[in-house]
This record gives structure tokens, C-alpha cells and sequence, in this order.
């Protein structure tokens, strides 16, 4: 099955973040119709006017936002559900705010959204759902338990969806980037990676979407050769990933990063 996005109503989340505005650029220049939310208005306003896209303020970690964002956006083609909320640091630093926060954020909105933009999508016979995960939601890492939680989460609700919709004209996938430079997250933590190790742009990043979307691709990790192997054998075998992180200091990099040691 593939999807043309020229004229298809596009739901994209998290729009604000500099990940979120290469999504946002590489789906228009796909002649996509676009609705695009995140909390920072002044942002936000700013990529519409670009890409002459529609603005709907959201927090995301509110209960009620992802119905109120849903009545508002009106018919859904695809949905991209790519806002998220770092959680790095030991699990007894989080305060429950914390942890609600990016459980909503991260999990429980798509899980919202996805539900809701289905039966519309069931009716037409056509639709797509892209979740933004991670590569922390096929392998863990010191100090990610929280993220890697919501990620793994994410992991299985793509899988489990694309399985219930086979045969429905509605495809579902994961894009699972690993570090993306210039923009995002990990950018903005200011955490240093050991030599060598390599990252991917945002451009990549959303090339990946698109092609998820037009050739209804179920797991893309938008990373270099290395990191995707390493994430996938690291799936398979935790204990020897475990190990393998433990002599790069990996424990000692996220420590130094949350002030933790």
C-alpha cells in the first residue's frame, strides 16, 4: 500500500521543536495539508505562516488537550504524533508531576489521538499513523528508564495497531531516531556523546516519515549503520547491551549530564 500526501490532511504534534519543524517542511514540500500544534505559540505561529499551515495551541500533558486539539483539527488523513517530554535522570528524582507529565506526553496522547482519528480513517478506507519513538524504545540506557518506558510503550502500540489493521487501508509505523543533531532533545540537554559516535539530522529524520508514510514502512530507525545495528542486536540480548554500556561509561555520561554523581 502506498499513500500520496499531496492534498491529505496532516495532525502533527509537537511542531515547535526543531525536529518537529523538519517534519513539518518535508510533509508540505509533499504538497501535504497541515495542522500543527506544540505549546510555544510564538514558534508555532511563526512555521504556519511559512508553510501557510494551521496553528492550534497544546499541552499535551493536560487530560483534555488531545480531544479539545481533535475537535478543532477537524478530518485527520495522518496523524504524526511526535511530541514528547525528555525523562532522563534517576527514577526517585522524578516527582510524580514529572512522571505524569511525560507519560501523558508521551504516551497517553497518542494512544488518545490514534483512538480517535480511527474511525474516520476505518470509514474511508485510507489513513496512516506515525508515532515518533526512539531508538531508547528498542534498547535501554543508564538514566533513561522513564523515557525508555513511554518509548518502549510507543513500540508496542505501533506494532500492536498494525497488526489489528492489516487489510484496512490504514497503516500504521514507527520512526525510532537515534541522535539527531542541530535541533531536538538531545540537542538541548547539552550531553556530549563519546568520540565517534555518530548522529543524523532532522532533514533525515523527516525523509524518514515521509517514506514511512508513502510506502507504509512499520519500523524505521533513523540512524547511522552502526547505532541501527547496535539497537537491534541490543534488543535481543539487554544483558550483553548492558554490558557493552558499561565499559563505554555511558552511566557516567547521563551522571555528569543530571548532576546526579
Amino acid at each position: 500500500m502506498t499513500i500520496d500526501l499531496r492534498g491529505a490532511r496532516v495532525l502533527l504534534t509537537g511542531a515547535t521543536g526543531g525536529i518537529g519543524h523538519a517534519i513539518a517542511r518535508a510533509l508540505h514540500a509533499q504538497g501535504a495539508v497541515l495542522t500543527i500544534t506544540g505549546r510555544r505559540t510564538e514558534a508555532l505561529d511563526a512555521l504556519a505562516a511559512e508553510l501557510s499551515a494551521t496553528a492550534l495551541a497544546a499541552d499535551l500533558a493536560r487530560p483534555e488537550a488531545p480531544q479539545e486539539l481533535l475537535e478543532q483539527a477537524g478530518r485527520v488523513d495522518v496523524l504524526i504524533a511526535n511530541a514528547a517530554l525528555p525523562g532522563v535522570g534517576p527514577l526517585t528524582e522524578f516527582s510524580t508531576e514529572k512522571l505524569d507529565s511525560n507519560l501523558a506526553v508521551n504516551l497517553r496522547a497518542p494512544i488518545i489521538l490514534a483512538r480517535s482519528v480511527l474511525p474516520g480513517m476505518l470509514e474511508r478506507g485510507s489513513g496512516h499513523l506515525v508515532f515518533i519513538g526512539s531508538v531508547s524504545g528498542l534498547t535501554a540506557s543508564p538514566g533513561g528508564s522513564i523515557y525508555s518506558a513511554t518509548k518502549f510503550g510507543l513500540r508496542g502500540l505501533a506494532a500492536g495497531l498494525r497488526q489489528d489493521l492489516h487489510g484496512t487501508g490504514v497503516g500504521v509505523s514507527l520512526v525510532m531516531p537515534g541522535f539527531v543533531r542541530d535541533a531536538g532533545m538531545f540537542v538541548d540537554s547539552g550531553m556530549q556523546l563519546p568520540p565517534g559516535v555518530r548522529t543524523v539530522s532532522p532533514e533525515r529524520v523527516a525523509g524518514c516519515v515521509v517514506r514511512a508514510v508513502r510506502r507504509d514502512k512499520g519500523e524505521i530507525v533513523a540512524a547511522p549503520l552502526e547505532m541501527r545495528i547496535a539497537a537491534r542486536l541490543g534488543s535481543v540480548a539487554p544483558g550483553l547491551n548492558a554490558a557493552v554500556q558499561r565499559m563505554a561509561g555511558a552511566a557516567d555520561i547521563t551522571a555528569t549530564h543530571t548532576g546526579t554523581r
